[in-house]
């Protein structure tokens, strides 16, 4: 198991991404001062998505199918649970966007090659504050929650 969201595992047989990118936003609103450089006020965490890319090739991994899986799951536009294989728990995420580019077909229409993106969106509710309390008695979903922070040793390891 890579990942699930929710109750959706991302595997090889499933949904194999071959690509995460995360990108976290804060916010600093600017406030322009007469003779002088704008002044900012850190206002707290902005924006956080993850972006999940890969290709499917229906005859080893999932196919059409399970795309349409995770747009059932969008459809419902609810926030589900993201966690890593590791354990690493990210928060409750949103599904806002996926694409699809079908290539070298079959007679009958039906793709060999699938290239797919899914973007998620952080949106966090009052249920994570229990997944978060759960979570701390797993130091990789506890690091991943931001409630442990591993301290780097002279030589670059990490100290627990």
């Amino acid at each position: 198991m890579m990942m699930t969201l929710g109750m959706f595992v991302f595997e090889v047989k499933s949904l194999p991404y071959q690509q995460l990118q995360r990108s976290t936003q804060w916010r600093h609103p600017s406030q322009n001062r007469t003779g002088q450089r704008p002044a900012y006020q850190y206002l707290g965490p902005g924006e956080d998505r993850i972006t999940l890319s890969g290709t499917l090739m229906p005859e080893i991994t999932g196919g059409r199918v399970t795309l349409d899986d995770v747009r059932i799951m969008a459809d419902e536009g609810k926030a589900w649970p993201l966690i890593e294989g590791s354990g690493r728990v990210y928060g409750f995420w949103s599904i806002t966007d996926i694409q699809e580019t079908s290539t070298v077909f079959f007679r009958d229409g039906v793709p060999q090659k699938i290239d797919f993106t899914i973007q998620l969106v952080r949106v966090d509710d009052a249920d994570f504050q229990s997944l978060r309390d759960r979570a701390a008695t797993n130091r990789d979903a506890a690091v991943g929650l931001g409630l442990y922070s591993p301290r780097r040793s002279n030589g670059g390891g990490l100290i627990a």
